[in-house]
């Protein structure tokens, strides 16, 4: 199935140091062209504050008291697992530097984002068959999906609620939490009831915006409503993350192909890349894309036929004419938010980097 969870997201290390932290970020991937170039202005603001998610991370685990001893090993035992590639818990922080020119308020979002991801990805390794923390013997598989409930959903409240804020804020962000996990649900059900004959493409981008936008709306949205951001503005913000998390998940849809691991085709995931080649095409050559489709998980010769016909000219045309224009939507809404210099051009740098084309 793999979502963008996969090992997109930042994320605590118990302890780890801070440069260690900042070069992880959402769900285990290999780095590729993502990180080329100068990275200092998110990287480095994500290392100036990672000890500060962790030590949040770890304060809502304390927070569960004595008596839950078991499940805080549970719980720190799948936050040590579940390691990221990219530091993308830094999106909070810019948010909140952009509205208010300090980033720093913004900590206990970015430990939001981390654990909702940990609990996520694991989800999705669930979904993949891919249980290696089971395998490893760290946890058993009851224990590591209780400690994935409690990762992504009681912690979480447990941080915003713990936030000095007035009661309507700490509400608020409550509320963008639930809108969260009804979103992503449903695009996950969604990804996993799958259908290549009926795949569009605008139908794929609906299943990205909720399985994966929804989370990183969920945060930039966070974010605003912390900085003291109108109604309007947050709204503004939450449709921002909301175009980066598909952005985010055709990236990292290009990682799973360029990786040579094959997971979507493998999992017999509907994913964009195979909307872009299906439109378009004729009823034949729509057939032979949809058997391959269907064989690919148990074929490797289906897979490599699969994967050339992914790549073909008119389906990568495609491909990059949708990610431009989600791209440039993006970009449209950070222009007319505007915000602190200090921290608009990283949270552009983000945009720009997570709409390359790489296959």
């Amino acid at each position: 199935m793999t979502s963008s969870g996969d090992h997109i997201a930042g994320g605590y290390h118990g302890g780890t140091a801070a440069a260690e932290h900042a070069a992880r970020g959402v769900c285990d991937r290999p780095a590729t062209e993502f990180a080329a170039g100068n990275t200092n202005t998110y990287v480095d603001l994500h290392q100036k504050f990672a000890a500060d998610i962790d030590a949040e991370v770890e304060s809502a685990l304390e927070g569960l008291g004595p008596s839950s001893s078991e499940l805080r090993t549970a719980v720190a035992g799948l936050l040590r697992h579940q390691t990221f590639t990219y530091p993308l818990s830094v999106l909070p922080l810019l948010v909140h530097g952009a509205e208010t020119g300090d980033p720093g308020p913004a900590v206990p979002i970015a430990a939001v984002h981390d654990l909702w991801w940990t609990s996520a990805c694991y989800l999705d390794d669930i979904a993949d068959g891919n249980t290696s923390i089971v395998a490893g013997g760290a946890l058993g598989a009851h224990e590591a999906l209780l400690a994935s409930v409690v990762t992504g959903h009681v912690l979480p409240l447990r941080v915003l609620r713990s936030l000095p804020v007035p009661e309507p804020v700490r509400g608020a962000l409550a509320d963008e939490a639930l809108r969260c996990a009804a979103a992503a649900a449903e695009g996950q059900l969604a990804d996993l009831g799958g259908d290549a004959r009926r795949a569009t493409r605008e139908a794929v981008a609906e299943v990205y915006r909720g399985k994966s936008g929804a989370p990183f709306g969920m945060i930039t949205a966070m974010a605003a409503r912390l900085s003291g951001a109108d109604a309007e503005r947050v709204d503004r913000w939450r449709e921002l993350g909301s175009v980066f998390g598909i952005l985010w998940q055709l990236f990292n849809d290009q990682e799973d192909m360029l990786s040579g691991r094959d997971e979507d085709l493998r999992n017999g995931t509907v994913t964009y890349l195979l909307a872009c080649a299906l439109d378009g095409a004729g009823h034949g050559h729509s057939d032979r894309i949809t058997a391959l489709h269907a064989a690919a998980p148990e074929s490797a010769a289906a897979r490599t036929t699969l994967t050339g016909l992914l790549r073909a000219p008119a389906s990568l045309d495609r491909f990059r004419h949708d990610i431009h224009g989600f791209r440039d939507h993006a970009l449209r809404i950070l222009a007319g938010l505007g915000g602190d210099p200090e921290y608009l051009p990283p949270l552009t740098d983000l945009v720009n980097r997570s709409s390359r084309v790489l296959i």
